[in-house]
């Protein structure tokens, strides 16, 4: 008799902490700046220990010029007659609602649609993210590299049409159900990160609502990233202890630097740094801890010069973990 592996599985041990749901998304877009659109977006609904429960996917009108279409291979005249994202914004929420959002490189997938639903003065009804990149990091796999080919390949998950929508969000899902098993069986804490909607759009500039103190925006509301003026926060009252070291927690003192875009606000991230007791560092140097940002391989100056000077760099979903275990300073409770 063959064993039923679904029910096998159902019986196994399963973390209580872990979420009810997931949804797993893709989208394509007119390209990777803060002012480009989706252009197409896919979710597979998954249960809580991975299965699928459903798909759906639509193309989206950007209402502009489509951007590389020898990438996602949709053209103007594809998209003229689809609806526009405010048309679909309803449907898109109720299959992101009361679950994870899952992506790979989640924080790109999160900004994009963040900034859509700013767009049609909406908010997107997910609170916590999972980049599938900074599960891979905490279970070890041995990767090539962080793209979704390679971790379909360790998975034996079969690409038909990368960059689709579609088929990118079918194989993420293929590939994560496995991920999420090994997960629950190792006791490993799920990278889950918060999602913090945008509430206004002006001008192609967003802000984010107001999530901690010392704000200097009226209303509590952040400036975009990019165009604001440095504000001075309280010196850093702890030594700086060193450069952090990989597998082990960040302690208070230590200076650490942003770098490019991210998904959550950058001043409200340097907050919480602060209020971790971290030195927010304005350039890299010789005794600059660590560097944050999404694009390591960017060619800014920061990241020029971390490569230069050997400073360690982790995204922001890594981050964003670190954060959550801050080590006090030598001779601190």
């Amino acid at each position: 008799m063959l064993e039923d592996r679904s029910l096998a599985a159902s019986a196994d041990p399963w973390p209580t902490a872990y979420p009810s749901g997931y949804a797993v998304v893709d989208v394509e877009t007119t390209g990777l700046s803060r002012d480009d659109r989706i252009i197409s977006a896919a979710v597979y609904r998954l249960d809580a220990r991975g299965e699928v429960e459903d798909h759906w996917y639509t193309l989206v009108n950007p209402q502009r010029d489509p951007g590389p279409v020898w990438i996602h291979g949709l053209t103007s005249d594809q998209l003229a007659g689809a609806p526009l994202f405010a048309d679909i914004a309803e449907e898109f929420g109720e299959r992101l609602r009361d679950r994870v959002l899952v992506a790979h490189n989640a924080v790109f997938d999160w900004s994009m649609i963040a900034r859509e639903y700013a767009r049609a003065e909406r908010t997107a009804p997910v609170r916590q993210r999972l980049c599938t990149i900074a599960l891979s990091k905490e279970l070890g796999l041995p990767l090539p590299n962080h793209k979704l080919e390679s971790l379909a390949a360790h998975f034996g998950v079969v690409q038909r049409r990368a960059h689709h929508a579609l088929d990118d969000a079918r194989v993420l899902a293929e590939a994560f159900r496995p991920s999420l098993r090994a997960a629950a069986g190792g006791g490993v804490r799920l990278p889950l990160l918060e999602c913090r909607p945008l509430t206004e759009w002006v001008d192609g500039a967003a802000r984010i609502g107001r999530q901690a103190t010392g704000s200097s925006m009226p209303n509590g509301a952040y400036r975009a990233s990019g165009w604001r003026p440095s504000r001075k926060r309280p010196a850093c009252p702890y030594p700086n202890p060193g450069r952090y070291e990989e597998g082990k927690p960040l302690k208070q003192g230590m200076r650490v630097a942003f770098s490019g875009d991210t998904s959550v606000e950058r001043e409200l991230l340097e907050d919480r740094a602060f209020e971790a007791g971290l030195h927010i560092a304005t350039s890299v140097s010789r005794l600059t801890s660590l560097l944050v940002t999404n694009d390591p391989d960017s060619g800014t100056s920061k990241t020029t010069k971390a490569r230069a000077y050997g400073t360690p760099v982790v995204d922001e979903a890594a981050f964003g973990q670190l954060l959550q275990d801050v080590a006090p300073a030598d001779g601190t409770a």
